[in-house]
């Protein structure tokens, strides 16, 4: 099989380099063989991860080359706006889940078929392999909400119910533990509500000094800046407690009462906000964490926090630094009572730009690298929890300690924030720091906050 699909591509090469002389080859199929390069950028994962799957492409389209670039994700936005203003843009890249509105008028959506040139072998007595164009039918919105888990269908299908994009994987917000720190606190089980169980696991585990203040946190829940992902946490706080963040006019909404709480007078967004600086005011039981205190990530990679939350990139990062720490990962902690579990989605999108020279072949690239054949190989690479519901299971069997976040990813939702998810982020920092420090009521400090994203929201 390996000979054959060898001699396939050599052919296939053979053809592309001496003019199309082969008989049987029209003049359409020369053309769709016309030798590219699409220009692919992305950050975090280095070309190796990619390696197989572009090898695989090239074994059925040798005549399409892949040119992959890695960026530094502290220079990746603003590199690739200003290349796709000066139309020197990748062809294909990734964009974060919660900036796919944002890029809408920047991408181009996958149509609904492709036309591309494919080896077939003829003859029945003489083998001999023919290149032909063959059109084949892309994965539908309705296929998609099938194949991929929820959020993923919420994030790229719009409003004209086209696809705009496709994920290698999603990601959850997940509870880290340390588990010394919990045995010596004779805590057995971890808390799997936030209620008062929790709120009593955090006292047991929170350890408070009369000159240095707090030396052991229970939890990096009320601060901004020093806690990894804080308006990520809060914001599922208050979806969780059932709070609209952004209805389907693209208003902000976190701050109002929905209506399903009006009888009861109960305003879902503030009290999640209330919940979470409870735990940076030095007047409650609860009280864990201040701004004088280190990263979180920092304070549980040397034993000096017992609960954090991340991702499952976060894993590596821990083992890297802290090879002899004994933690574990737990589901993330749900409101007790509520009919159904609501977790936190974070992942990259692969889209093509509407600037790009190859659309279609640019679109077959990323259908084929996201197909469940394919795909899998990322997965492995990678680490990274998948976002096709057939490979959940797998994933529980063969990687356990990925098992929590694939799981999550069936109950993940996220929402748009915004044409500045950054300056979102410094809004909400702003709306908890407001609040710690009682330059706010929780009201007011909500309301401001509503109305600053909302400037934001296209």
């Amino acid at each position: 099989m390996k000979n054959k699909i060898i001699a396939i591509s050599l052919l296939l090469l053979f053809i592309l380099t001496s003019g199309f002389g082969c008989k049987g080859v029209d003049k359409e199929v020369q053309e769709a063989m016309q030798p590219i390069t699409l220009e692919y950028w992305r950050v975090f994962d280095g070309p190796d991860t990619f390696k197989e799957i572009v090898d695989n492409y090239n074994k059925i389209h040798p005549f399409i080359t892949i040119k992959y670039k890695k960026l530094r994700y502290e220079e990746y936005e603003d590199e690739l706006l200003n290349a796709l203003a000066e139309d020197r843009g990748p062809d294909m890249f990734s964009i974060q889940n919660t900036w796919m509105k944002k890029y809408e008028n920047k991408i181009e959506p996958l149509p609904e078929q492709i036309t591309m040139a494919y080896p077939v072998e003829k003859g029945s007595i003489k083998k001999e392999v023919i290149p032909e164009l063959r059109t084949k039918r892309t994965i539908s919105p309705s296929q998609l909400r099938d194949v991929f888990v929820d959020v993923v269908s919420h994030d790229v299908i719009f409003d004209d119910n086209k696809i705009y994009g496709l994920p290698m994987y999603v990601d959850t917000l997940a509870l880290y533990y340390n588990r010394d720190l919990l045995n010596n606190a004779g805590i057995a089980t971890i808390p799997k509500y936030w209620n008062s169980e929790f709120q009593q696991s955090v006292k047991k585990l929170t350890k408070h000094d009369n000159r240095y203040g707090i030396i052991q946190s229970g939890v990096s829940l009320g601060g901004s800046d020093n806690i990894q992902r804080y308006s990520d946490i809060l914001s599922l706080l208050m979806m969780q407690n059932g709070a609209i963040m952004l209805n389907d006019d693209n208003q902000v909404q976190f701050h109002d009462i929905p209506p399903s709480f009006k009888a009861d007078d109960y305003n879902p967004g503030l009290e999640a906000l209330r919940f979470y600086t409870d735990f940076s005011n030095p007047t409650k039981e609860v009280y864990s964490w201040n701004q004088d205190l280190n990263s979180s990530m920092e304070m549980f990679i040397s034993s000096n926090l017992a609960l954090t939350f991340g991702y499952s990139y976060n894993l590596e990062d821990i083992k890297n630094k802290a090879p002899k720490l004994n933690f574990s990962v737990a589901k993330m902690p749900q409101i007790e009572g509520n009919p159904i579990d609501i977790n936190f989605a974070n992942y990259w999108v692969e889209v093509v730009s509407k600037k790009s020279d190859h659309p279609q072949e640019a679109w077959d690239f990323i259908h084929f690298a996201t197909s469940q054949e394919q795909v899998s190989n990322y997965l492995n690479n990678t680490n990274k929890p998948t976002a096709i519901r057939s490979l959940i299971s797998e994933q529980e069997l063969e990687n356990p300690e990925l098992s929590i976040f694939a799981n999550q990813t069936l109950t993940a939702k996220s929402w748009y924030q915004g044409e500045n998810p950054q300056a979102m982020e410094e809004i909400m920092g702003d709306m908890i720091d407001s609040v710690v420090n009682k330059e706010s009521t929780l009201k007011e400090a909500i309301n401001l906050a509503a109305s600053k994203v909302q400037q934001t929201i296209r």
